[in-house]
């Protein structure tokens, strides 16, 4: 049987850590070169299938390759599309298949979070009914850490310890000009639905009482009125009050605050900014001094401050979703299992595509606070290995030393443009 080549793609929001998860596919895949041929990056992602505009990997030497794993963002570049259903746009999958046929393809590593997952499955799926079956291994990443069945996600931890800093670094500014200037501070963070990143700005705290004071998550209704109650006992008692909120922090009925009225290529509401409409609401309520930041692409760009655990995490993953497929195995995700026990050890296992795909994990009960407003024991214990161990790139005249790559791309076989 003639070896096959692979096929790795980015998809959705990129993190940190991504590219360790690419780097850990393409060393595993040429440390079995007798048995997996060209390794093909996508272009944009999944695009890059679809347009057949695919990325000769082997053209990339391996210090390149290397180098990915302290490298931010998609270095092959990613894209926020979701392909419809199977009985809306059959021909899309069908073109992927086509596409991977033409270049003899038979490994599919999708690098991505819950949407991606479902788009692994159905090409693995749909392949096997048109003959040309390819094992399709999903690999995760979310910066949001709502991905079932794996304890975290790859790019969660980086994320959650540049919260955790910039949330302690600008808590200590606002401490410092309070007596005569900002009452309030906000730090807008991601997570629509879950939590989890809002919930690690709580590791700033070094001691009962230190900030942040007030955190806002998705999974506990907004209540304007205990809110501002919050807030101002806080200024009253400590001169001060640093506020973490998550962008997808909604009233009971289910409404965002920020519900900018608009959707995303996913078909999620777009937010339009907690941030400042909950200084908005401060100013008029309280005539509380304040200030607001948005944490944005920044938290999740920021490979400088990037946790250890997550990277080692990340690259991990991506070695194994070769391991598994080189195994025989379809149709998976590789995840992270945490060890039992009180000192934190982890391991790599497996989890079904079809009872990942589509599934978000939120914050479980127990780690969020009885007042709503903070976290648990349970929840600290849980994400502070998470943010442990530094994993700095090299610098050079004062900036981190990043990958460039070539990104050579390999000549179309097929006629005609396929425009998605």
């Amino acid at each position: 049987m003639s070896k096959k080549n692979a096929f790795y793609a980015q998809s959705g929001g990129v993190t940190a850590v991504i590219n360790a998860s690419a780097c850990g596919v393409i060393e595993a895949a040429r440390e079995h070169s007798d048995k997996i041929g060209h390794v093909y990056a996508g272009q944009n992602g999944i695009l890059g299938a679809l347009r057949e505009e695919l990325i000769d990997v082997n053209q990339e030497d391996a210090d390149t390759i290397a180098a990915l794993r302290h490298t931010p963002s998609g270095a092959f570049g990613s894209c926020r599309y979701k392909l419809k259903s199977l009985e809306e746009n059959r021909a899309e999958y069908e073109r992927l298949i086509e596409v991977f046929k033409a270049h003899d393809i038979g490994y599919f590593f999708y690098n991505g979070g819950g949407d991606s997952a479902d788009t692994c499955l159905k090409v693995s799926q749909l392949s096997e009914t048109m003959g040309y079956p390819i094992q399709a291994i999903h690999v995760p990443k979310t910066v949001d850490n709502d991905l079932p069945f794996t304890d975290n996600c790859p790019g969660f931890g980086s994320v959650a310890k540049y919260v955790a800093v910039s949330t302690m670094e600008a808590a200590l500014d606002v401490a410092s000009m309070c007596a005569t200037s900002t009452k309030v501070f906000i730090l807008e963070v991601m997570g629509r639905h879950a939590g989890w990143i809002a919930a690690a700005g709580a590791l700033a705290q070094q001691q009962e009482g230190d900030a942040p004071h007030i955190i806002l998550f998705p999974e506990v209704a907004f209540d304007k009125e205990q809110f501002l109650k919050k807030v101002q006992d806080t200024v009253d008692q400590k001169g001060y009050c640093v506020i973490v909120a998550s962008e997808g922090a909604q009233y009971a009925d289910g409404t965002f605050l920020a519900d900018a009225g608009t959707t995303d290529a996913f078909g999620h509401k777009q937010l339009g900014g907690v941030a400042p409409t909950l200084a908005n609401m401060i100013k008029s309520e309280l005539g509380l001094k304040y200030h607001w930041a948005l944490a944005d692409y920044l938290q999740r760009a920021a490979r400088h401050i990037a946790s250890a655990t997550d990277v080692a995490q990340a690259y991990a993953v991506g070695r194994a979703a070769v391991e598994m497929a080189l195994e025989g195995k379809n149709a998976i995700m590789p995840c992270i299992v945490r060890d039992q026990g009180p000192q934190y050890g982890w391991s790599v296992g497996e989890a079904p595509l079809s009872e990942v795909a589509n599934v978000e994990k939120m914050m479980p009960k127990e780690y969020i606070s009885e007042d709503g407003f903070g976290i648990t024991q349970a929840g600290r214990d849980y994400l502070l290995p998470l943010i442990q161990g530094e994993d700095y790139p090299p610098f050079k005249n004062g900036v981190p030393q990043y990958a460039k790559l070539k990104k050579v791309l390999v000549a179309k076989k097929l006629k005609g443009e396929f425009k998605p």
